[in-house]
């Protein structure tokens, strides 16, 4: 195993990996995989849309820095500035 291969930039161990297996190999609890949970969480009582824009790479740029400097997602950023502009 290489020894780059990792999850959330913690090295995975050929320990971490035998206890996987044997995990697969007792098998799993259908019932128990299948509650999961909603997804994510709602922002009304309507479920969102996703709308998709044509942004040029500048123009991604500037509204990412911003964002990051309001220390919120694109997504967010962008929500906040169509509230403030309605």
């Amino acid at each position: 195993m290489s020894s780059q291969e990792s999850i959330n930039g913690v090295p995975v161990t050929e320990e971490q990996i035998a206890a996987w297996a044997s995990e697969a190999e007792a098998g799993y609890d259908a019932a128990a995989l299948k509650q999961r949970g909603r997804g994510r969480p709602g922002r009304g009582a309507q479920p969102s849309q996703v709308v998709a824009i044509r942004l040029t790479p500048e123009e991604i740029a500037r509204v990412d820095a911003r964002a990051a400097q309001a220390q919120q997602s694109r997504s967010e950023y962008i929500r906040k500035l169509l509230a403030s502009a309605a």
